[in-house]
């Protein structure tokens, strides 16, 4: 079975940044990133990578503080988040998916999600 582990959430204040780890045993995927949640919101795309790291993607709420990236030998990826604030979905959940469009779909591996609060 394919197991994603995270690491990385935590605290921080406002304006701070965080980075955040999933590395995925057993097998690699086409597509890694991240989702996020807010509470009573769906789950929404925040950031991908593809496993040859040319194909980036970042939702517009992200662009400009988020950066991902990706270790193909490693399984894992990575974001590096700046200039949080409040407003940022709290839960942060990895994906791996075998292409971007089951990725997009929110279709294929879960991590377990870790939380990421940021106070004012």
């Amino acid at each position: 079975q394919v197991q994603l582990v995270e690491s990385g959430g935590g605290w921080v204040q406002a304006g701070g940044s965080l980075r955040l780890s999933c590395a995925a045993s057993g097998i690699g995927f086409e597509a890694m990133g991240w989702y996020r949640q807010a509470p009573g919101k769906q789950r929404a795309l925040a950031a991908a990578m593809s496993r040859g790291g040319t194909t980036p993607k970042y939702a517009d709420s992200v662009k400009g503080r988020f950066t991902i990236s990706r270790d193909t030998a490693k399984h894992t990826v990575y974001l590096q988040m700046t200039s949080l604030n409040p407003e940022d979905p709290a839960v942060s959940s990895c994906l791996g998916a075998r292409s971007f469009f089951a990725f997009h779909g929110g279709s294929g591996s879960w991590g377990q999600g870790t939380q990421v609060t940021v106070s004012s």
